[in-house]
């Protein structure tokens, strides 16, 4: 059987699953009905925190630790949410029961959670009254999330530095994880008009050090060592996190420390570390090989940790997940392209 051929056949199957729901404030709400009011703070002003899980053989990987940071950002942000971490916890866990008959028994479960301020106080009067915090559940699969990425984890992906800087923490703080992410837009926007489908944002700090990708943090190899920005300026990653343990588990030794594009060039190796992808291969930067612009030995042996650890191989099922992808998935702007690449250049 094609690709072609497994795709179609995974499209039919769906169809016969019953329907995904998305948890809203205490309700089960239809996916293609689910959303938040036009008054909600997250549309407003993009008050909104989130966190994305994924499972491994259908469990969910961290989830207490990416409760924890979703939960320091609703204190920093002064969010009144009612809801324990125990009882978000829970909720989670039974978005997902609640839905895997929906989901293909061959993919992994991502999770969605999203938690706003709620609609603004001026419009109480819309709502009877009340404006309290809206809490949005969602399960998707997480293939959807691989489907543009078919075969990079053998090529490695292209890291190209846009003009749109990263925000540094003095202006907004990128270890609160929120909704406020136009200058992600706008730097994938500028990657993608160099037309090359393997090509990811790695954005700089005013003062020229790297940060972090558009979703993803950012790592190198030099001399055996492993380097990574040091977090004043980056969403402090919990798969970024596990894979600095990993790391120091097999003999590694890992700094944080301010990286400049002058030490991604001259990098033995380099990588990108995400919840969906969980560690991507880059073996280029501005259109220069990085090292011999093959997956060199330390990044092969993290991938392999991370399959010791999962207890399964990791990137041999990250490939099978693509193919279950629907087409359409890959068609036009995702989550690291925001330019399709059949779009015509501009004129």
């Amino acid at each position: 059987m094609n690709e072609t051929q497994s795709a179609s056949q995974s499209t039919t199957m769906a169809a016969d699953r019953p329907q995904r729901l998305v948890y809203i404030n205490g309700k089960y709400v239809p996916e293609d009905q689910a959303g938040i009011s036009i008054f909600d703070s997250a549309l407003m002003f993009g008050d909104m925190v989130f966190e994305m899980t994924r499972s491994f053989n259908h469990v969910q990987f961290k989830l207490r630790e990416h409760l924890a940071r979703l939960y320091a950002g609703i204190r920093v942000l002064r969010i009144p949410l009612q809801l324990t971490i125990d009882e978000l916890e829970g909720l989670v866990h039974e978005v997902v029961e609640h839905n895997r008959p929906a989901l293909d028994d061959r993919d992994e479960e991502r999770v969605m959670v999203n938690v706003s301020r709620g609609p603004l106080s001026i419009y109480r009067p819309v709502f009877d009254g009340y404006t309290g915090p809206t809490v949005a559940i969602s399960v998707c699969p997480l293939s959807w999330t691989l489907g543009c990425s078919p075969d990079l984890y053998e090529t490695g992906v292209h890291a190209v530095t846009p003009a749109q800087q990263a925000i540094p923490a003095h202006l907004l703080d990128p270890k609160i994880k929120n909704r406020s992410r136009l200058h992600y837009m706008m730097a994938n926007l500028q990657v993608s008009l160099i037309h090359d489908p393997a090509a990811w944002a790695l954005l700089l700090d005013p003062d020229g050090y790297v940060t972090e990708g558009t979703g993803s943090n950012f790592f190198i190899v030099t001399g055996g060592e492993l380097l990574t920005p040091e977090p004043r300026n980056i969403l402090r990653g919990i798969t970024r996190r596990h894979t600095m343990d990993l790391a120091l588990q097999m003999g590694i030794p890992v700094r944080e420390c301010n990286i400049e594009l002058y030490d991604v060039i001259n990098a033995d190796e380099a990588f990108f570390t995400s919840t969906p992808f969980t560690l991507m291969p880059c073996n280029r930067i501005n259109d220069i090989d990085i090292g011999d612009g093959t997956i060199g030995p330390v990044t092969q042996t993290l991938m392999e940790a991370w399959s010791e650890d999962r207890g399964m191989d990791v990137f041999a099922q990250a490939k099978e997940l693509v193919k279950l992808a629907p087409a359409m998935v890959g068609e036009g702007p995702h989550t690291y392209r925001f330019v399709s690449d059949n779009e015509p250049d501009p004129e």
